[in-house]
């Protein structure tokens, strides 16, 4: 009682900033303002060092969806995470976890972003080997290393912010060189966070963290870190940079979809179904519709978290299985959670009048009064029909089909902690869509014929009589013809393999491959100890370079080389 106690606590100081910022968010955008909170640090002669935080309704409302989703997974996890013997670690993480977050939101310049952007990448790491064990470790390396590009790529803008003296946003108020390839370091930093192409491969492999964790980074925090970024930024970039958002974010989409339609582990189609509307955001922002995507995104983190804490509830119940294939009619032995988990499904795949409809049909009528190419249009409306047709083929092997697995234990169903947590969630989801398209679209008029207009719903009700009819047909994967094309759509395109793979066929210094070395073969080369052997024959061929011999050979060649360039 006393851990149920603190986790409550938790909840309700969450819960408490959470409404709070919310209101003063509402406030700002209303009253068009925003504010600055400068704190020196320390002050040496004429210079100081001050960290400064930006309070403008963007962020502050940003936040607010952070703290809200933040508080219901701590007093969700008081019942999911129990027996745990590792439960204050589990707490200091996620505390964390949700600091970093909170500091990469309120920050207006790269050195405070950067500290943020590396403390959710370090806390992620630790978050996903939770359990410890050899698949947790490679899907934490791999993790962190993605992310690791993303945090080298920020300091290279660092770098070439010292020119101008300043490394806050209002730096970017100038047109030259330097400021567009920043600009392009931002966007590839933010495609390694938003796990775009082709760093994609690390989010389904993020799954291995546990369930509260994987609702709070796919709902609002890690994932949509890269998002908020180029939000944030979204002003600066130059035409060329939409053109690259929008060809990576509509082979994200596709991606995903195909990759989702034929998993079978629910909460990797879950992680691909977040990957698909990030890829969403991302074609919004290429198209200068950046105030939708921020729309999208908040909408996003509302569905996104109760449709894992209610996939987790259904996890629990059978003892931690996650495969599709042994589940079954759940709106059985657990009522409200099924109620619960359609209800964030059907969001997901924008039904009309929840919360992603609002957002998400608005996008997608927007980008048909674009100026935008064919073949990108085709495919836009091909992962959206995708959506509809994973997420209707995922309520059908969860909650409609008959029991595969008899036995399973109903558990928190109706006053548990975990389903007490998801009743918030499962109201905003249906309100407030509605509720952020009056504070949010204030004038905008969508002008289409009548077979524009309609082509969203045509699309999402194609999309679901084709997953209903492959759901319980089963011929699609019962045909050896389309084998072939199953594992080829299946597979995220070979991005796993790509991102993973090569490593194993790294040759060693001996002639062995890694793959030989065993399972932590190539974590123990390119390790440690790896490093450090590296490191000292690199010493050793320095130390072979200035020889002064060599200098002088050296020299000769560079003189040669000068007179034939100049004649």
């Amino acid at each position: 009682m006393l851990l149920i106690s603190g986790w409550n606590l938790i909840f309700l100081v969450f819960i408490f900033f959470s409404f709070l910022s919310f209101y003063m968010s509402v406030y700002l955008l209303k009253s068009s303002m925003g504010l600055f909170l400068n704190w020196t640090i320390f002050s040496w002669g004429s210079s100081d060092v001050s960290m400064i935080f930006l309070f403008d309704w963007v962020s502050l409302m940003f936040m607010s969806f952070v703290l809200l989703i933040s508080g219901s997974v701590f007093f969700y996890s008081g019942e999911y995470m129990e027996g745990e013997k590792e439960m204050s670690r589990f707490i200091f993480l996620l505390a964390g976890f949700v600091g970093s977050m909170v500091l990469l939101i309120l920050s207006p310049n790269l050195i405070s972003i950067l500290l943020g952007w590396d403390g959710l990448g370090l806390v992620s790491y630790c978050l996903v080997i939770y359990y410890q064990n050899f698949n947790s470790l490679n899907a934490g390396t791999l993790t962190v290393l993605s992310n690791r590009v993303g945090d080298v790529l920020i300091l290279l803008g660092i770098v070439l912010m010292i020119n101008y003296g300043d490394w806050s946003f209002l730096a970017w108020m100038g047109d030259s060189i330097i400021l567009s390839f920043v600009s392009l370091l931002m966007v590839l930093a933010s495609l390694t966070k938003s796990a775009q192409i082709p760093f994609s491969a690390w989010l389904p492999a993020a799954m291995a963290a546990p369930t509260p964790v994987s609702s709070l980074v796919h709902s609002s925090t890690l994932v949509t870190a890269g998002i908020y970024l180029v939000i944030r930024l979204g002003w600066v970039y130059d035409f060329w940079l939409n053109e690259m958002l929008m060809i990576l974010s509509v082979l994200t989409m596709f991606m995903a979809g195909l990759g989702a339609s034929f998993e079978f582990d629910l909460k990797k189609v879950i992680a691909l179904s977040t990957l698909s509307q990030l890829g969403l955001m991302m074609f919004s922002i290429s198209l200068g519709l950046v105030k939708f995507a921020l729309f999208h995104l908040l909408t996003h983190a509302l569905f996104k978290a109760l449709l894992f804490m209610s996939a987790g509830c259904i996890i629990h119940s059978y003892k931690g299985w996650q495969d599709l294939r042994s589940m079954g009619s759940v709106m059985v032995s657990m009522p409200f959670m099924s109620i619960c988990f359609v209800i964030s499904n059907l969001a997901l795949s924008g039904m009309p009048f929840l919360a992603g409809f609002y957002s998400k049909d608005l996008i997608l009528e927007l980008s048909l009064m674009s100026e935008l190419n064919f073949l990108s249009l085709v495919m836009l409306f091909l992962s959206t029909g995708l959506t509809v047709f994973y997420t209707f083929r995922l309520i059908y092997y969860v909650v409609r089909r008959d029991y595969v697995i008899n036995g399973v234990s109903n558990i928190s169903d109706g006053f548990g902690i975990m389903a007490m947590s998801c009743v918030g969630l499962t109201l905003f989801s249906i309100v407030f869509g509605s509720l952020l398209n009056w504070l949010l679209v204030d004038s905008v008029v969508v002008v289409l014929t009548s077979f524009l207009k309609n082509l969203t719903l045509m699309v999402c009700f194609l999309g679901l009589l084709v997953g209903g009819f492959v759901s319980q047909s089963s011929y699609l994967f019962d045909n050896m013809k389309f084998s072939f094309v199953i594992w080829v759509s299946g597979s995220m395109w070979f991005l796993p393999v790509i991102s993973s793979q090569p490593l194993s066929g790294f040759p060693l210094k001996s002639g062995v491959l890694m793959s030989e070395l065993g399972d932590l073969g190539w974590m123990e080369y390119m390790g440690g100890q790896g490093i450090n052997n590296y490191l000292m024959r690199l010493s050793v061929f320095m130390q072979f370079l200035s020889m002064k011999s060599l200098k002088f050979f050296i020299f000769i060649l560079w003189v040669i080389f000068s007179i034939s360039f100049f004649f």
